[in-house]
Parts: structure tokens; sequence; C-alpha cells
């Protein structure tokens, strides 16, 4: 079985069934509402502990202010593990100095700029040394002259990074344990509802229309009457006794129905054959008044009329009751010649036309109930079309399957008649009859119930000047 191009394949499909599922929505919510909490506390934290670490270095750097390191060429640092140093005396720079890991470097004018800027109020600021980076930084004014001390911001930013990495790391894994936690606390928890939803897709799948129907039930916590989807779930099951019990009511009618159908057309077979005997009888006297020969005539072609809808409506009921259908290897193609032969003569003013292959074309099943459908499809071809119209009746093997076509170029079938042209006792239009047997309207639903009970279908397809019907059968297995 092949897909159409751009149709999801089985697990495309599921997947594209559990992306819109509530279930999933719960999932992607949660693990949503997991990662802004997370984020809304990592910053929270990443903030609380740059500021508390800023306030160590800020005392830090106001105890280096208040005990500057004793400098020298020698390059003895301070005690803290980056800082600068720098002494203005009367407007000059007398001492430049950054210390680093028990290295002294003198200070080049660009940096020393970037110190003498900061006010000497004593409050610690935050100052960017080119070559060096960011330091808070205070600058103060004594006897002296003006101190400015900073110690490096080095080491709160690196533990601000590694913050921030651990962070991120301890949120991934937060959100993903959350969203895997919800998955299997959310499966359980709608587990019910799934199943009431199961249970109603198969009920939706079932066929209705006929046969005697056996509709599932909920139970366990799917009818829990303390949760919302048990009440769902009980209320389901109230609304499947109701279909069912209405269903069953529907096929004790439809058995009785066809039951009296069957038994009435049999009984009426024979009292119909004894009138068409004795009309046909009566009809051999040839002394018979005008009148009177004319009344037998129409009692015997009325007789034959009733006989042939009581014999249909005996196969319908047949048909409906499932009789099992027998099966021997049918050759349709064969099958199809004999009932065009038969269809040219009862028609000889159609132009009839068959086209079948040189091989056997077999199906299993009824050889009178398929020769039933192609005389029906041939004689509601030759009934509803006028003089002249050409019929083709044609056969073939499609795949595993025989189709069997009858085509006209008649007047076609009204757009409102097609779509119940199928149904019992659904007749066309007296004006497009054009012979003198009438319809009783149960020929194409006899069509269509023999190629049911074989397992095949039947389609029509009309426009004017062009009808088909399709009839496609199962090809008998090989041997």
């Amino acid at each position: 079985m092949s897909l159409e191009a751009g149709a999801p394949n089985p697990a495309q499909a599921e997947a594209i069934r559990w992306r819109g599922s509530l279930a999933s929505a719960l999932i992607r919510r949660v693990a949503l509402l997991v990662a802004v909490t997370a984020i809304v506390l990592d910053i929270a934290a990443v903030v609380v502990a740059r500021q508390v670490w800023l306030n160590g270095l800020d005392s830090d750097v106001q105890a280096a202010a208040r005990n500057p390191p004793a400098v020298s060429a020698a390059g003895q640092s301070g005690p803290y593990t980056s800082e600068v140093y720098l002494q203005v005396t009367r407007g000059m720079v007398m001492r430049a100095f950054a210390f680093s890991r028990d290295q002294v470097a003198t200070l080049n004018q660009e940096q020393i700029n970037g110190l003498l800027s900061t006010k000497a109020d004593g409050r610690v600021r935050s100052v960017f040394l080119a070559d060096l980076g960011m330091y808070r930084v205070i600058s103060q004014v004594s006897p002296a002259g003006q101190w400015v001390v900073g110690v490096s911001m080095r080491t709160v930013q690196a533990a601000v990074g590694s913050l921030i990495i651990l962070e991120f790391i301890l949120t991934v894994t937060a959100v993903i344990a959350a969203a895997v936690v919800a998955a299997a606390v959310v499966r359980r928890t709608l587990r019910p509802l799934t199943i009431l939803a199961g249970t109603a897709s198969r009920v939706a799948a079932m066929r209705l229309d006929q046969g005697e129907v056996q509709l599932g039930r909920l139970s366990g916590p799917a009818t829990n009457p303390e949760s919302e989807v048990g009440r769902v779930g009980l209320a389901f099951n109230h609304m499947l006794d109701n279909v069912e019990d209405a269903l069953v009511a529907r096929h004790r009618s439809e058995a009785k129905v066809r039951a009296f159908v069957a038994d009435a057309s049999h009984e009426l077979r024979n009292p119909l054959a004894a009138i068409r005997g004795y009309a046909e009888l009566m009809s051999r006297d040839h002394t018979l008044p005008e009148q009177t020969a004319v009344a037998v005539n129409r009692i015997d072609v009325e007789s034959r009329r009733m006989s042939k809808l009581v014999e249909e409506m005996l196969m319908l009921a047949r048909l409906d009751e499932g009789t099992p259908v027998t099966s021997r290897p049918v050759d349709i193609g064969e099958l199809l010649v004999n009932a065009v032969s038969d269809a040219s003569v009862a028609g000889p003013d159609h132009h009839w036309k068959f086209d079948v292959p040189d091989e056997p074309l077999t199906v299993m099943g009824d050889e009178n109930q398929l020769h039933e459908v192609v005389a029906n499809l041939l004689g509601n071809a030759r009934k509803h079309t006028p003089a002249d119209t050409h019929i083709l009746a044609s056969a073939k093997r499609v795949g595993q399957q025989v189709v069997l076509s009858v085509a006209d170029d008649g007047p076609g079938v009204p757009d409102a008649l097609q779509r119940h042209i199928f149904e019992r006792f659904v007749r066309a239009d007296q004006a497009r009859t054009h012979d003198d047997e009438g319809s009783t309207g149960l020929g194409l639903s006899i069509v269509s119930a023999v190629v049911e009970a074989h397992g095949g279908t039947v389609t029509c397809e009309s426009v004017p000047g062009a009808t088909k019907f399709t009839v496609s059968l199962p090809q008998a297995p090989a041997g």
C-alpha cells in the first residue's frame, strides 16, 4: 500500500497526534514553568551573590586604603592578589604601581589617568584600567597628598562566571527532570481519559448501520465517580447503553422485516407462477374477444414483472441475512461476453461492444449472482438510454483486482440521483426509461449488495454523454 505524496507516514501521524495532545501540552507547560522559575531564581542568585562578593571586595579595598603597602623597587606587594597603588603629592605622581602575584609593574600614563579620574571622596567605585581589567578603586586625600588604591575584580568576575555555568547546568537538569516526572505523572493521571478516547474511537469506527452491534464499555479508573474524568466515563457508558438499546431494537425490527419480506416473496412465487401459467394458457385461445385477449396479455406482462420483483426482493432479503456466498472460480471475461450477447438480443437498437483480454479473469464467488450483477448493469444501460446508444462492457486486471465496467454515451444520470443510485426503490424519471419494461428500482441495489457480499466495490461516474459503472472484485488466488 503506497502513501500519497506529502501524506505523513504512521510514525509521523503519531508524532503529530502526540504534539497536539493534552498530555503533551501539560508537559510542555510544566517544563516551561520550571524553566522560567529556575531562570528567575538564577538571575536573583547571581545578582545577590555578586553584590555580596562586591561588598567583601569593597571591604578589602577600604582596608588596603587604610594600610597602603610599602612599595619598593624590590617588588614587595600588598596582601591582595592584584591591586594598584597611586600616590600624588603636590600635583606630582610619586608612586604608581600594580601588584599581581608578587610581581610589581609600573602603571603607564593611560592607567594613571584612569585612576586620577576617580573622585576623591573616599567612596569605592569600579574603574576599567587598560590591559589590567576592572578594579574596585577608592580615592582619598590626606595631608601627604592624594592616595588611590584599587583591588582587581577578577576573582569576583570568575566566581560570577562559575556560578552562571553551574546554574545553567542545574537549570537544564531541573527542566529535563521536571519534564520526565511530569510526563510520568500526566500520563498516569490522564490514563482514564486515554482509555475513554480509545473506546470512543473504536465505537466511531464500528459499522452501526446494519447487523447486531456490541459496543464496548469503560471500567476501572475511567468510571471513578470521584474524578471529573470518571464522571465523564460514566456518562459515556450511559450514552452507549442508550445507543446499544436503540441499535438492538432497530436490528430486531429489521430482522422481522427481512423475515417477512423473505417469507412473503417465497410464498408469492407459486401463486404468481400459477397466474402466469393460466394467462399463457388463455392466450393460446385465439377465439377470445379482442378486449379479453388484451386483458389476458396485460395479466401475463404484469405477472412476469411482479415475479421479477419478488425474485429480486427475495435475493436482497437473503443477502441482508448474510447468507454465505457460494465460492467457486468464475471467469468474469466469459461471463461478460455471454451477458453482452444476451443484452444485444434484448436491445437490438443499441450498439453493443465488449473488451476482454485473452487470459481468464478469475474471481471467487457465486456465478449466478455475478451474472445478475452484469445483467443488471447492462439492462440498466439499455433501459435508460435511447436507441443508437453505444454501450461498451470491458473487463481487465488491475493489480490484485478484476475491474469490470459498463459505459454508455447516453444522457447520463442526474446529479441528484447519483448520490442515491444504489439505494432500494430508486427509479429514474419515467421520461428517461426508454422501454416498456419499466423499473423496479432494485436492480442497482442488488448489484451493490452482491458486490459487497463478494468483498468488492461498485461506483458510478456520470456526466451527460458519458456514464460508467465500475465493479472491482478481488482476484482469485493463483493455483
